[in-house]
Protein backbone atom coordinates (compact mmCIF):
# COMPACT_ATOMS: atom_id res chain seq x y z
CA UNK A 1 0.00 0.00 0.00
CA UNK A 2 2.02 3.17 -1.39
CA UNK A 3 -0.87 5.25 -2.05
CA UNK A 4 -2.55 8.02 -0.84
CA UNK A 5 -5.68 9.62 -1.21
CA UNK A 6 -6.11 13.09 -0.33
CA UNK A 7 -9.65 14.68 -0.07
CA UNK A 8 -10.05 18.69 -0.49
CA UNK A 9 -13.48 19.81 0.35
CA UNK A 10 -13.32 23.34 -0.89
CA UNK A 11 -15.61 25.84 -1.23
CA UNK A 12 -17.13 25.58 -4.09
CA UNK A 13 -16.29 21.80 -4.85
CA UNK A 14 -14.91 18.66 -3.86
CA UNK A 15 -11.84 17.22 -4.95
CA UNK A 16 -9.95 13.98 -4.57
CA UNK A 17 -6.62 13.16 -6.06
CA UNK A 18 -4.51 9.82 -5.73
CA UNK A 19 -0.96 10.17 -4.96
CA UNK A 20 1.62 7.26 -5.86
CA UNK A 21 4.70 7.00 -3.33
CA UNK A 22 6.74 9.44 -4.89
CA UNK A 23 3.94 12.05 -4.31
CA UNK A 24 3.22 11.80 -7.58
CA UNK A 25 -0.21 12.97 -8.99
CA UNK A 26 -1.79 9.77 -10.39
CA UNK A 27 -6.15 10.52 -10.89
CA UNK A 28 -8.43 13.20 -9.61
CA UNK A 29 -12.33 13.64 -9.86
CA UNK A 30 -13.95 16.79 -8.44
CA UNK A 31 -17.54 17.97 -8.80
CA UNK A 32 -19.02 21.32 -7.91
CA UNK A 33 -21.91 22.06 -5.63
CA UNK A 34 -24.70 24.84 -5.02
CA UNK A 35 -23.75 27.43 -2.78
CA UNK A 36 -27.09 29.09 -1.48
CA UNK A 37 -27.58 33.02 -0.57
CA UNK A 38 -31.07 33.05 1.53
CA UNK A 39 -30.20 36.56 2.51
CA UNK A 40 -28.16 39.41 1.88
CA UNK A 41 -24.27 38.07 3.81
CA UNK A 42 -26.26 34.89 4.22
CA UNK A 43 -23.84 31.70 2.69
CA UNK A 44 -24.96 28.21 3.18
CA UNK A 45 -24.14 24.95 1.87
CA UNK A 46 -26.24 21.57 1.81
CA UNK A 47 -24.66 19.15 3.86
CA UNK A 48 -25.79 16.11 2.31
CA UNK A 49 -24.84 17.73 -1.85
CA UNK A 50 -21.24 18.05 0.11
CA UNK A 51 -21.40 14.25 1.36
CA UNK A 52 -22.88 13.07 -2.67
CA UNK A 53 -19.65 14.53 -3.87
CA UNK A 54 -17.48 13.26 -1.39
CA UNK A 55 -18.77 9.54 -1.91
CA UNK A 56 -18.42 10.12 -5.67
CA UNK A 57 -14.82 11.73 -6.11
CA UNK A 58 -13.51 9.62 -3.47
CA UNK A 59 -14.70 6.49 -5.71
CA UNK A 60 -13.96 8.07 -8.95
CA UNK A 61 -10.65 8.63 -8.42
CA UNK A 62 -9.95 5.64 -6.84
CA UNK A 63 -11.05 4.04 -9.85
CA UNK A 64 -9.59 6.07 -12.40
CA UNK A 65 -6.24 4.84 -10.89
CA UNK A 66 -7.10 1.71 -11.50
CA UNK A 67 -6.82 0.94 -7.56
CA UNK A 68 -8.83 -0.48 -4.93
CA UNK A 69 -9.11 0.12 -0.99
CA UNK A 70 -5.87 -1.98 -0.67
CA UNK A 71 -3.77 0.13 -2.66
CA UNK A 72 -4.09 2.81 -0.37
CA UNK A 73 -2.44 3.40 2.61
CA UNK A 74 -4.10 6.34 4.30
CA UNK A 75 -6.44 9.13 3.53
CA UNK A 76 -5.81 12.31 3.53
CA UNK A 77 -8.21 15.59 4.41
CA UNK A 78 -8.75 19.27 3.74
CA UNK A 79 -11.31 21.67 4.00
CA UNK A 80 -12.42 24.77 3.69
CA UNK A 81 -12.57 26.05 7.24
CA UNK A 82 -14.64 28.07 9.78
CA UNK A 83 -17.66 26.30 7.90
CA UNK A 84 -19.58 25.37 10.41
CA UNK A 85 -22.18 22.43 10.86
CA UNK A 86 -23.97 20.77 13.66
CA UNK A 87 -25.12 17.53 13.35
CA UNK A 88 -27.24 14.91 15.67
CA UNK A 89 -25.91 11.47 16.75
CA UNK A 90 -26.79 9.66 13.52
CA UNK A 91 -24.52 12.39 11.28
CA UNK A 92 -27.48 14.55 9.93
CA UNK A 93 -27.06 17.93 10.15
CA UNK A 94 -30.01 20.11 12.16
CA UNK A 95 -29.67 22.95 9.73
CA UNK A 96 -27.64 23.82 6.64
CA UNK A 97 -23.95 24.30 6.97
CA UNK A 98 -22.89 28.25 7.81
CA UNK A 99 -19.88 29.06 5.41
CA UNK A 100 -16.64 30.55 6.42
CA UNK A 101 -17.88 33.57 3.90
CA UNK A 102 -21.45 34.30 5.91
CA UNK A 103 -21.73 37.47 7.18
CA UNK A 104 -24.78 37.00 9.41
CA UNK A 105 -23.45 37.12 12.90
CA UNK A 106 -21.88 40.76 12.14
CA UNK A 107 -24.06 42.32 14.75
CA UNK A 108 -23.31 39.71 17.20
CA UNK A 109 -19.46 40.35 16.92
CA UNK A 110 -20.42 44.09 17.12
CA UNK A 111 -21.82 43.76 19.95
CA UNK A 112 -19.29 41.62 21.56
CA UNK A 113 -16.68 44.46 20.74
CA UNK A 114 -18.84 46.80 22.25
CA UNK A 115 -18.95 45.01 26.01
CA UNK A 116 -14.89 44.87 25.54
CA UNK A 117 -14.55 41.24 24.63
CA UNK A 118 -12.16 41.64 21.79
CA UNK A 119 -8.81 42.07 23.44
CA UNK A 120 -9.51 38.49 25.60
CA UNK A 121 -10.81 37.16 22.20
CA UNK A 122 -7.38 37.75 20.28
CA UNK A 123 -5.49 36.68 23.58
CA UNK A 124 -6.80 33.27 23.82
CA UNK A 125 -7.16 32.25 20.27
CA UNK A 126 -5.18 34.85 18.50
CA UNK A 127 -8.53 35.89 16.34
CA UNK A 128 -10.04 38.77 15.75
CA UNK A 129 -14.32 39.36 16.58
CA UNK A 130 -15.02 38.58 13.41
CA UNK A 131 -18.20 36.48 11.59
CA UNK A 132 -15.78 34.77 9.97
CA UNK A 133 -15.05 32.73 12.44
CA UNK A 134 -16.92 29.25 13.73
CA UNK A 135 -17.94 30.70 17.45
CA UNK A 136 -20.93 32.94 16.50
CA UNK A 137 -22.30 30.68 13.87
CA UNK A 138 -22.48 27.92 16.34
CA UNK A 139 -24.12 30.21 18.98
CA UNK A 140 -26.67 31.35 15.93
CA UNK A 141 -27.42 27.93 15.15
CA UNK A 142 -27.91 26.38 18.54
CA UNK A 143 -30.28 29.53 19.43
CA UNK A 144 -32.27 30.26 16.03
CA UNK A 145 -33.03 26.72 15.84
CA UNK A 146 -33.88 25.92 19.52
CA UNK A 147 -30.99 23.41 19.98
CA UNK A 148 -30.10 24.41 23.67
CA UNK A 149 -30.55 21.28 25.70
CA UNK A 150 -31.15 18.31 22.75
CA UNK A 151 -29.20 15.56 23.65
CA UNK A 152 -26.54 14.25 21.20
CA UNK A 153 -25.83 17.30 19.31
CA UNK A 154 -22.14 17.74 18.18
CA UNK A 155 -20.19 20.85 16.32
CA UNK A 156 -17.18 20.69 14.25
CA UNK A 157 -15.93 22.11 10.83
CA UNK A 158 -16.03 20.54 7.48
CA UNK A 159 -13.13 18.07 8.04
CA UNK A 160 -14.46 17.21 12.17
CA UNK A 161 -18.23 16.55 10.06
CA UNK A 162 -16.72 14.15 7.70
CA UNK A 163 -14.48 11.86 9.54
CA UNK A 164 -18.03 11.25 11.73
CA UNK A 165 -20.04 10.27 8.36
CA UNK A 166 -16.84 8.31 7.21
CA UNK A 167 -16.36 6.35 10.16
CA UNK A 168 -19.93 5.27 11.10
CA UNK A 169 -20.34 8.21 13.80
CA UNK A 170 -16.94 6.15 15.53
CA UNK A 171 -15.21 9.34 15.61
CA UNK A 172 -15.79 13.00 17.02
CA UNK A 173 -12.13 14.42 16.32
CA UNK A 174 -10.86 17.73 14.69
CA UNK A 175 -7.02 18.56 13.75
CA UNK A 176 -5.05 21.69 16.21
CA UNK A 177 -5.38 24.21 12.89
CA UNK A 178 -9.09 23.43 11.86
CA UNK A 179 -9.76 24.13 16.11
CA UNK A 180 -7.91 27.00 15.72
CA UNK A 181 -10.08 28.79 13.59
CA UNK A 182 -13.46 28.37 15.49
CA UNK A 183 -12.84 31.06 18.04
CA UNK A 184 -13.33 28.40 20.35
CA UNK A 185 -9.48 27.37 20.97
CA UNK A 186 -7.10 28.43 23.37
CA UNK A 187 -3.88 28.11 20.47
CA UNK A 188 -1.23 29.02 23.76
CA UNK A 189 -2.57 25.96 25.73
CA UNK A 190 -3.41 23.62 23.06
CA UNK A 191 -7.20 23.10 24.55
CA UNK A 192 -10.47 24.06 23.94
CA UNK A 193 -10.87 27.18 26.22
CA UNK A 194 -13.85 27.24 28.90
CA UNK A 195 -13.91 31.06 28.74
CA UNK A 196 -14.89 31.45 24.98
CA UNK A 197 -17.35 28.95 25.67
CA UNK A 198 -18.71 30.72 28.65
CA UNK A 199 -18.76 33.92 26.47
CA UNK A 200 -20.92 32.67 23.98
CA UNK A 201 -23.06 30.31 25.99
CA UNK A 202 -21.57 26.88 23.95
CA UNK A 203 -21.90 23.27 25.84
CA UNK A 204 -17.78 21.99 25.86
CA UNK A 205 -19.64 18.56 25.48
CA UNK A 206 -20.51 19.60 21.54
CA UNK A 207 -16.84 19.96 20.63
CA UNK A 208 -14.89 17.38 19.13
CA UNK A 209 -11.60 16.09 20.87
CA UNK A 210 -8.04 17.34 19.22
CA UNK A 211 -6.02 15.59 17.59
CA UNK A 212 -2.37 16.45 15.92
CA UNK A 213 -2.56 16.99 12.31
CA UNK A 214 -1.04 13.47 11.52
CA UNK A 215 -2.73 11.47 13.35
CA UNK A 216 -5.41 8.31 13.68
CA UNK A 217 -8.31 9.71 12.71
CA UNK A 218 -10.29 6.77 12.21
CA UNK A 219 -11.46 4.01 9.61
CA UNK A 220 -13.85 4.34 7.02
CA UNK A 221 -15.13 1.62 4.65
CA UNK A 222 -15.82 4.32 1.64
CA UNK A 223 -13.78 2.47 -0.74
CA UNK A 224 -14.62 -0.75 -0.17
CA UNK A 225 -12.16 -2.02 2.60
CA UNK A 226 -10.91 -0.69 6.19
CA UNK A 227 -8.61 2.42 4.91
CA UNK A 228 -7.36 4.81 7.69
CA UNK A 229 -7.90 8.69 8.47
CA UNK A 230 -4.25 9.59 8.86
CA UNK A 231 -4.05 13.79 7.84
CA UNK A 232 -6.16 16.61 8.27
CA UNK A 233 -5.69 20.35 7.81
CA UNK A 234 -7.56 23.17 7.18
CA UNK A 235 -6.82 24.28 3.05
CA UNK A 236 -4.90 27.13 4.05
CA UNK A 237 -2.61 25.30 6.58
CA UNK A 238 -2.60 22.34 3.97
CA UNK A 239 -1.13 24.73 1.50
CA UNK A 240 1.77 25.75 3.38
CA UNK A 241 2.77 22.42 4.40
CA UNK A 242 2.35 21.67 0.99
CA UNK A 243 4.79 24.96 -0.36
CA UNK A 244 7.48 22.93 2.26
CA UNK A 245 7.02 26.74 4.28
CA UNK A 246 9.08 24.39 7.28
CA UNK A 247 10.98 26.70 8.33
CA UNK A 248 10.31 30.10 10.34
CA UNK A 249 10.15 33.43 8.18
CA UNK A 250 8.92 30.75 5.18
CA UNK A 251 5.29 32.56 3.18
CA UNK A 252 3.01 31.49 1.07
CA UNK A 253 0.12 32.70 -0.30
CA UNK A 254 -3.17 30.72 -1.74
CA UNK A 255 -5.29 32.38 -4.69
CA UNK A 256 -8.50 30.25 -4.40
CA UNK A 257 -12.17 31.61 -3.81
CA UNK A 258 -10.36 33.99 -1.36
CA UNK A 259 -6.68 34.68 -0.76
CA UNK A 260 -4.72 34.06 1.68
CA UNK A 261 -1.02 34.38 3.20
CA UNK A 262 0.41 32.40 6.15
CA UNK A 263 3.89 33.72 7.53
CA UNK A 264 5.45 30.78 9.76
CA UNK A 265 6.59 32.32 12.74
CA UNK A 266 7.95 28.76 14.06
CA UNK A 267 7.20 27.91 17.89
CA UNK A 268 6.66 31.57 18.49
CA UNK A 269 3.05 32.97 18.65
CA UNK A 270 3.56 36.15 17.35
CA UNK A 271 0.58 38.71 18.37
CA UNK A 272 0.11 41.45 15.33
CA UNK A 273 -0.43 44.94 16.00
CA UNK A 274 -1.72 44.91 12.64
CA UNK A 275 -4.66 43.21 12.83
CA UNK A 276 -3.58 40.03 11.21
CA UNK A 277 -4.62 36.75 12.90
CA UNK A 278 -2.36 34.61 14.78
CA UNK A 279 -3.01 30.90 14.12
CA UNK A 280 -1.89 27.17 14.36
CA UNK A 281 0.37 26.24 11.12
CA UNK A 282 0.49 22.92 11.65
CA UNK A 283 0.73 20.42 14.94
CA UNK A 284 3.00 17.46 14.61
CA UNK A 285 4.08 14.95 17.50
CA UNK A 286 2.39 17.68 20.24
CA UNK A 287 4.46 20.55 19.04
CA UNK A 288 2.66 23.42 17.57
CA UNK A 289 4.26 25.90 15.09
CA UNK A 290 2.23 28.92 14.32
CA UNK A 291 2.08 31.24 11.72
CA UNK A 292 0.39 35.10 11.32
CA UNK A 293 -2.21 35.20 8.78
CA UNK A 294 -3.83 37.55 6.38
CA UNK A 295 -7.24 36.46 4.97
CA UNK A 296 -8.23 38.35 1.78
CA UNK A 297 -12.30 36.96 1.32
CA UNK A 298 -12.43 37.87 -2.39
CA UNK A 299 -9.19 36.82 -5.11
CA UNK A 300 -10.31 34.22 -7.44
CA UNK A 301 -14.05 35.02 -6.90
CA UNK A 302 -13.82 38.53 -8.33
CA UNK A 303 -13.05 36.91 -11.55
CA UNK A 304 -15.66 34.39 -11.63
CA UNK A 305 -17.80 37.74 -11.02
CA UNK A 306 -16.68 38.83 -14.36
CA UNK A 307 -17.37 35.49 -15.66
CA UNK A 308 -20.51 35.01 -13.60
CA UNK A 309 -22.05 38.33 -12.85
CA UNK A 310 -20.61 40.67 -15.57
CA UNK A 311 -20.52 38.51 -18.72
CA UNK A 312 -16.98 39.89 -19.38
CA UNK A 313 -15.12 36.68 -20.46
CA UNK A 314 -16.67 33.33 -20.68
CA UNK A 315 -13.21 31.46 -18.78
CA UNK A 316 -11.10 32.57 -15.90
CA UNK A 317 -8.39 32.63 -18.16
CA UNK A 318 -9.30 34.70 -20.42
CA UNK A 319 -8.34 37.71 -18.25
CA UNK A 320 -4.76 37.20 -18.98
CA UNK A 321 -5.36 38.22 -22.37
CA UNK A 322 -7.67 40.90 -21.47
CA UNK A 323 -6.01 42.78 -18.51
CA UNK A 324 -3.00 44.13 -20.74
CA UNK A 325 -5.00 45.66 -23.25
CA UNK A 326 -6.85 47.56 -20.03
CA UNK A 327 -5.99 51.04 -18.99
CA UNK A 328 -4.87 50.69 -15.57
CA UNK A 329 -7.67 53.61 -14.83
CA UNK A 330 -10.01 51.54 -13.03
CA UNK A 331 -9.64 50.81 -8.99
CA UNK A 332 -12.30 47.98 -8.44
CA UNK A 333 -12.73 47.20 -4.35
CA UNK A 334 -14.29 43.55 -4.26
CA UNK A 335 -15.71 44.15 -1.30
CA UNK A 336 -18.32 41.40 -1.90
CA UNK A 337 -18.57 40.30 1.55
CA UNK A 338 -16.79 42.81 3.29
CA UNK A 339 -13.11 43.58 3.93
CA UNK A 340 -10.49 40.88 5.35
CA UNK A 341 -6.89 41.97 6.92
CA UNK A 342 -5.82 44.59 7.79
CA UNK A 343 -9.46 45.99 7.56
CA UNK A 344 -12.49 43.73 9.33
CA UNK A 345 -14.88 45.70 7.59
CA UNK A 346 -17.91 43.66 7.64
CA UNK A 347 -20.59 46.01 6.49
CA UNK A 348 -18.78 47.52 3.40
CA UNK A 349 -19.45 46.56 0.18
CA UNK A 350 -17.71 46.28 -3.05
CA UNK A 351 -16.69 49.65 -5.59
CA UNK A 352 -15.13 50.70 -8.20
CA UNK A 353 -13.66 53.79 -9.35
CA UNK A 354 -12.41 55.92 -12.14
CA UNK A 355 -15.33 54.51 -14.53
CA UNK A 356 -15.68 56.25 -17.73
CA UNK A 357 -17.47 55.90 -20.87
CA UNK A 358 -14.82 54.34 -22.45
CA UNK A 359 -14.63 51.93 -19.61
CA UNK A 360 -14.59 48.22 -21.09
CA UNK A 361 -14.18 44.54 -20.59
CA UNK A 362 -10.53 44.94 -20.32
CA UNK A 363 -10.60 47.76 -18.06
CA UNK A 364 -12.46 45.68 -15.59
CA UNK A 365 -10.51 42.29 -16.22
CA UNK A 366 -7.27 44.27 -15.56
CA UNK A 367 -8.92 46.44 -12.38
CA UNK A 368 -9.93 42.64 -10.93
CA UNK A 369 -6.34 41.58 -11.37
CA UNK A 370 -4.67 44.27 -9.61
CA UNK A 371 -7.07 44.35 -6.87
CA UNK A 372 -5.48 40.57 -5.76
CA UNK A 373 -2.23 42.20 -5.81
CA UNK A 374 -2.89 45.43 -4.22
CA UNK A 375 -4.54 43.12 -1.09
CA UNK A 376 -1.79 40.94 -1.05
CA UNK A 377 0.46 44.22 -0.94
CA UNK A 378 -1.80 45.06 2.34
CA UNK A 379 -1.03 41.77 3.97
CA UNK A 380 2.75 42.06 3.31
CA UNK A 381 3.17 45.26 4.87
CA UNK A 382 1.22 44.32 7.72
CA UNK A 383 3.41 41.12 7.93
CA UNK A 384 6.84 43.32 7.65
CA UNK A 385 5.39 45.60 10.46
CA UNK A 386 4.70 42.39 13.03
CA UNK A 387 7.68 40.44 12.06
CA UNK A 388 10.85 42.24 10.57
CA UNK A 389 11.84 38.42 9.31
CA UNK A 390 8.91 38.82 6.70
CA UNK A 391 11.00 41.10 5.03
CA UNK A 392 13.35 39.05 3.37
CA UNK A 393 10.83 36.14 2.87
CA UNK A 394 10.40 34.84 -0.92
CA UNK A 395 6.09 34.66 -1.91
CA UNK A 396 5.73 31.11 -2.64
CA UNK A 397 1.93 31.21 -4.42
CA UNK A 398 -0.25 28.21 -5.30
CA UNK A 399 -4.02 28.02 -6.05
CA UNK A 400 -5.99 28.38 -9.53
CA UNK A 401 -5.75 32.36 -9.95
CA UNK A 402 -1.58 31.57 -9.62
CA UNK A 403 -1.46 29.89 -13.35
CA UNK A 404 -2.63 33.67 -14.59
CA UNK A 405 1.38 34.64 -15.31
CA UNK A 406 -0.43 38.55 -15.68
CA UNK A 407 -1.69 38.53 -12.47
CA UNK A 408 1.57 36.99 -10.78
CA UNK A 409 3.52 39.65 -12.67
CA UNK A 410 1.71 42.40 -11.08
CA UNK A 411 1.75 40.79 -7.73
CA UNK A 412 5.42 40.60 -8.17
CA UNK A 413 5.76 44.52 -9.00
CA UNK A 414 3.73 45.69 -6.34
CA UNK A 415 5.61 43.65 -4.01
CA UNK A 416 8.57 44.84 -5.00
CA UNK A 417 10.30 41.32 -4.55
CA UNK A 418 10.21 37.86 -6.39
CA UNK A 419 7.35 35.43 -6.57
CA UNK A 420 7.79 31.99 -7.09
CA UNK A 421 5.56 29.31 -8.63
CA UNK A 422 6.37 25.21 -7.83
CA UNK A 423 5.82 22.74 -10.39
CA UNK A 424 3.34 21.03 -8.28
CA UNK A 425 0.47 23.57 -7.84
CA UNK A 426 -1.75 21.47 -6.56
CA UNK A 427 -0.05 22.43 -2.86
CA UNK A 428 -3.66 22.19 -0.57
CA UNK A 429 -4.00 18.61 -1.85
CA UNK A 430 -0.35 17.60 -2.07
CA UNK A 431 -0.13 19.08 1.92
CA UNK A 432 -2.96 16.69 3.10
CA UNK A 433 -1.35 13.92 1.36
CA UNK A 434 2.07 14.42 2.79
CA UNK A 435 0.42 14.01 6.08
CA UNK A 436 -1.62 10.95 6.04
CA UNK A 437 1.89 9.35 3.76
CA UNK A 438 4.21 10.67 6.40
CA UNK A 439 1.78 9.07 9.35
CA UNK A 440 1.36 5.42 7.12
CA UNK A 441 5.18 5.39 6.63
CA UNK A 442 4.97 6.26 2.53
CA UNK A 443 6.52 9.56 2.51
CA UNK A 444 9.64 11.51 4.01
CA UNK A 445 10.07 13.44 6.53
CA UNK A 446 9.64 17.24 6.78
CA UNK A 447 13.42 17.37 5.19
CA UNK A 448 13.23 15.09 2.65
CA UNK A 449 9.56 16.73 1.87
CA UNK A 450 11.38 20.28 1.46
CA UNK A 451 13.93 18.81 -0.67
CA UNK A 452 11.45 17.42 -3.17
CA UNK A 453 9.76 21.37 -3.64
CA UNK A 454 10.82 22.89 -7.13
CA UNK A 455 9.94 25.92 -8.76
CA UNK A 456 8.03 26.11 -11.63
CA UNK A 457 8.62 30.06 -12.43
CA UNK A 458 9.76 33.01 -10.30
CA UNK A 459 8.55 36.39 -11.46
CA UNK A 460 10.88 39.34 -10.70
CA UNK A 461 9.81 42.60 -9.70
CA UNK A 462 9.77 44.87 -13.17
CA UNK A 463 7.64 47.85 -11.90
CA UNK A 464 9.77 51.16 -11.23
CA UNK A 465 9.51 52.24 -7.56
CA UNK A 466 7.85 55.68 -8.05
CA UNK A 467 4.77 53.66 -10.81
CA UNK A 468 4.72 51.22 -7.34
CA UNK A 469 3.80 53.82 -4.91
CA UNK A 470 1.50 55.74 -6.63
CA UNK A 471 -0.68 52.65 -7.79
CA UNK A 472 -0.77 51.90 -3.96
CA UNK A 473 -2.04 55.11 -2.91
CA UNK A 474 -4.63 54.95 -5.56
CA UNK A 475 -6.06 51.86 -4.01
CA UNK A 476 -5.49 52.95 -0.19
CA UNK A 477 -7.71 55.95 -1.55
CA UNK A 478 -10.04 53.65 -2.85
CA UNK A 479 -10.12 51.79 0.18
CA UNK A 480 -10.68 54.16 2.55
CA UNK A 481 -13.34 55.23 0.33
CA UNK A 482 -15.55 52.54 -0.18
CA UNK A 483 -15.32 51.66 3.60
CA UNK A 484 -16.78 55.03 4.57
CA UNK A 485 -19.74 54.74 2.39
Amino acid sequence: MTHILALDQGTTSTRAIVFDGSMQMVASAQQEFKQYFPASGWVEHDTDEIWRSVVKVCRAAVAKAGLTAADIAGIGITNQRETTVIWDADGKAVAPAIVWQDRRTSEMCAELKAAGHEAEVTARTGLLLDPYFSSTKVKWLLDTHDLRGKPGLKFGTIDSWLIYRLTGGARHVTDATNAARTMLYDIHKGAWSAEMCAMLDIPPEILPQVLDCAADFGTTDLLGGQTPVLGVAGDQQAATIGQACFQPGMLKSTYGTGCFALLNTGADAVTSQNRLLTTVAYQLDGKRTYALEGSIFVAGAVVQWLRDGLGIIAEASETQGLAPQGRGEVTLVPAFTGLGAPYWNADCRGAVFGLTRDTGPADMARAALESIGFQTRDLWEAMRADWPGASAAVLRVDGGLSANDWAMQFLSDMLGGPVDRPANVETTALGAAWLAGMRAGVYPDQAGFAETWACDKRFEAAMPEPERSALYGRWQKAVAATMQV
